[in-house]
């Protein structure tokens, strides 16, 4: 009788472990999130305009996603794949607004940051609860932007930075976002580490072939 107890505490405990992890994960999200509203949004650089907004909302997405998911008993254990997940969601809610002269017209930036937003929207919509920001398998989504590549959410913040880039240029704003995509290709070549274990994902990795970029990576 022992020995049976203690297989049944064994995923007793795994599962308590993973709910920790959850909860943590959320936490540090969300926390994250609300210091980057409140920097964007609180007029302390300027009266906050269109772009900041939509860089908010942009951000807000995924909060939101990551509040009403379902907990995944896969969520990576490993310290790198935290690490990577952490970074990659922290750098670019340090980005701060600035008082600059943009590098592009204001609609040719808005026109940017819409396009990568939409992406990302599309990609998230399509996730759903699935969504998160450590390294685990939720389920293996094919459809919507993700029949054409592997991570759209991915090339949806690329784009999205760079209209930001554009209309607020600053060396920080720059180093933040190239670290930002730097994470974000480690991230997804752990997520894929993951994700490789099951044979529904190599089937669909057979038939779409680029994670990121089409023709490139």
């Amino acid at each position: 009788m022992e020995g049976s107890d203690k297989l049944r505490a064994a995923p007793a405990a795994i599962s308590r472990q993973a709910a920790i992890l959850d909860l943590c994960e959320r936490g540090f999200v969300l926390i994250l999130f609300l210091r980057f509203a409140w920097a964007m949004l609180s007029g302390q650089v300027r009266t906050a305009h269109l772009l900041d907004i939509l860089l908010v909302v942009s951000e807000a997405i995924p909060i939101v996603l990551i509040m009403l998911r379902a907990r995944s008993e896969t969520l990576s254990r490993r310290p790198t794949d935290w690490l990577l997940g952490l970074l990659g969601s922290a750098l670019p809610p340090m980005v701060r607004p600035v008082v600059v002269v943009p590098l592009a017209p204001a609609s040719v930036c808005f026109v940017i940051m819409v396009t990568g937003t939409f992406l990302q929207l599309a990609a998230k919509i399509v996730l759903g609860r699935r969504f998160g920001v450590v390294a685990a398998n939720r389920g293996v989504v094919t459809l919507g932007p993700y029949r054409f590549i592997r991570h759209p959410m991915y090339l949806g913040y690329t784009i999205t930075h760079i209209g930001f880039l554009l209309s607020m240029p600053s060396l920080t704003t720059l180093l933040l976002y190239m670290a930002t995509l730097t994470v974000q290709i480690m991230r997804i070549l752990r997520e894929e580490t993951v994700l490789m274990r099951d044979e529904a994902y190599r089937d669909f990795a057979g038939r779409v072939h680029y994670r990121l970029l089409p023709g490139v990576f």
